[in-house]
């Protein structure tokens, strides 16, 4: 797969940024979708870009949004090969974006919903420079069990999820915090209580502060000993 994306570009709120947070979308939506995140978070990191990316093919279930990887079972390997195939299309879009900015790819995030999660805890974890930090709602971790032998990087990552959610259980988001830390990346995860299929405003308010922690270099120190978190919050490792 060898094409060029674009989607809804927010820039920094003071004018000049030095950091570049990502957005990846889920399946059937577009970049319209996240975007809006940015908004929410520019108090909160007034120096930062956000772009927020179209996946690069027309969802079928979905005909006005996208889809990064086509999905018709839901089955592990199903999920696996379609990170992978789609990892090279985003990596080249982070790449272009980052040279947009200016920016060095330590000075990234990625934010994921569902599908997006995907993608985002894939590549960021595999590229050569890791990025400052991921977030990855309602999400899922595919190929967990190759992630050891190809991981390049472990940024600190956070996870949440609904517990109300039944399109992707929240099961998933433990099995996927099991397999980032079986992996060595140290990982926070949050439940929404009552929230299905989306995101509840208490996991948008603590991916914003860990996003700012993490830019910080502060999640990265704290790792070591002690959550870089707040009580409601939990740490897998």
């Amino acid at each position: 797969m060898n094409l060029q994306l674009n989607g809804p570009r927010l820039p920094a709120a003071s004018g000049k940024a030095d950091r570049l947070v990502v957005f990846c979308h889920g399946y059937g939506a577009d970049g319209n979708d996240l975007i809006d995140l940015g908004r929410h978070w520019q108090r909160l990191m007034p120096t930062a870009a956000f772009v927020s990316p179209h996946a690069p093919e027309r969802c079928a279930m979905s005909p006005m949004g996208y889809q990064w990887f086509p999905i018709t079972r839901m089955q592990p390997e199903e999920m696996t090969r379609g990170v992978e195939r789609a990892a090279p299309t985003l990596n080249a879009f982070i790449d272009s974006e980052l040279a947009r900015q200016g920016l060095d790819g330590s000075r990234l995030a990625l934010v994921g919903f569902s599908q997006g999660t995907m993608m985002s805890l894939h590549v960021g974890l595999r590229r050569q420079t890791p990025p400052a930090a991921i977030v990855g709602f309602s999400g899922a971790l595919p190929g967990a069990e190759n992630l050891p032998a190809e991981i390049q990087g472990r940024p600190p990552v956070l996870l949440t999820h609904g517990d109300a959610d039944d399109m992707i259980p929240v099961q998933a988001m433990f099995a996927a915090a099991n397999g980032l830390a079986a992996a060595g990346v140290a990982t926070r995860w949050h439940v929404s209580r009552g929230i299905g299929h989306g995101i509840g405003p208490d996991s948008l308010d603590l991916a914003g502060q860990f996003l700012v922690d993490a830019f910080a270099g502060r999640c990265a120190v704290e790792a070591k000993n002690a959550p870089c978190a707040w009580p409601e919050l939990a740490t897998a490792s």
